[in-house]
């Protein structure tokens, strides 16, 4: 019987592409335009550590965060617990507003996520109507249904993640209505029955403070926008913001970095 894994918490938004960046390059699986998912190799070598990544659909740089952190889950010994989040509380509670919201931060962010697209293999493209999409409509109903998912079929929270970032930030499709987020989550493997009856647990009181104690915790780990990581290491817990901090995570977990794409995932391209 190998080591414990370490815990890691991701706490995301689907509205954020830089929340998809981490999360999949965390657990081992790696999506290339053009290509599907393809998991990588690696075997369990140290004590493992819990991470939670808070993830946030409506932040492009949660898309990158997460991306990461799924092609290195089968690689470093952690198991990662995905946390849908809701960005737009993060924001009131720790009175933070979006980069898109300041001039210069919103002319650098369309390079910044260009070329990020590219060092880490993801198909980010900006919506047409970027305001409309990311600041006006949002990711409320799209990171509720994410919740209800989690609470009932967990197995399939990572995959109707990603479908809605690939809709949202590569395909510049919608993720408001209802027949946007059942088509992405039965493109995700869910079936329609499935699918229907989440939906309808959107607007239940289980689900809303499901997903308001998420944010929450967020919060109180210190986060003042997505992605979020928290890893559990023994008697300590580290909040790592961004998805620029992973070479830093693997300091902390002790386990060796190799880049956005490491060699195993690559092999497979």
């Amino acid at each position: 019987m190998g080591p414990v894994p370490r815990t890691l918490e991701l706490f995301y938004d689907v509205l954020s592409p830089y929340s998809w960046l981490a999360f999949e390059v965390t657990p081992g699986k790696q999506l290339r335009p053009g290509l599907g998912e393809t998991e990588a190799e690696g075997g369990v070598r140290k004590e493992r550590g819990d991470l939670g990544l808070v993830n946030f659909l409506a932040v492009p740089y949660a898309v990158s965060g997460k991306q990461v952190l799924c092609r290195y889950k089968n690689i470093w010994n952690i198991s990662l617990q995905l946390q849908p989040t809701l960005i737009g509380g993060i924001l009131r509670e720790s009175g933070n507003q979006p980069p898109a919201m300041l001039p210069h931060k919103a002319v650098y962010l369309r390079s910044d996520l260009r070329l990020l697209s590219q060092h880490h293999q993801v198909p980010i493209h900006f919506p047409k109507d970027f305001f409309s999409v990311i600041l006006k409509k949002g990711s409320l109903t799209a990171m509720r249904f994410l919740t209800a998912v989690k609470m009932e079929h967990p197995e399939l929270l990572e995959k109707v993640s990603r479908e809605l970032w690939m809709r949202v930030w590569s395909r510049d499709e919608d993720i408001t209505e209802p027949p946007s987020i059942l088509a992405a989550a039965e493109k995700a493997g869910m079936s329609m029955e499935q699918a229907q009856e989440l939906l309808e647990w959107v607007s239940t009181p289980q689900v809303k403070n499901q997903l308001k104690e998420t944010t929450e915790a967020a919060c109180k780990y210190g986060a003042f926008g997505l992605p979020v990581t928290v890893a559990h290491l023994q008697d300590e817990t580290h909040m790592l913001f961004g998805s620029d901090r992973l070479e830093l995570l693997a300091h902390l977990l002790g386990e060796k970095w190799m880049g956005p794409v490491p060699p195993a995932v690559n092999a497979k391209l």
